[in-house]
């Protein structure tokens, strides 16, 4: 399989992995935000996510941009902002 080399499609690809994530972890988003540990939460999922990302990507174009993690703020953090948190 060729690795993708679009910037277009790598950023809809970690979209994609993190909308997942997101979908079928919404306890733990809602848990993590409130206790400001998302992260220790999600660390084995959101790591499982990468290594698919890292395996369908080109290098090159990863090390020029941050789509994984740009993902991750849009769609687990930014569309979560309305749960109540000490953190906002």
């Amino acid at each position: 399989m060729a690795l993708i080399n679009s910037p277009d499609a790598a950023f809809r690809l970690a979209r994609t992995i993190i909308s997942d994530i997101a979908l079928y972890n919404r306890e733990k988003i809602l848990s993590g935000i409130k206790n400001d540990n998302i992260f220790d939460l999600l660390e084995k999922e959101l790591n499982e996510g990468l290594e698919l990302y890292k395996s369908r990507v080109d290098p090159e174009l990863d090390k020029k941009n941050n789509f994984y993690n740009r993902a991750i703020v849009d769609i687990l953090i930014k569309r979560n902002g309305n749960i109540e948190s000490e953190i906002w």
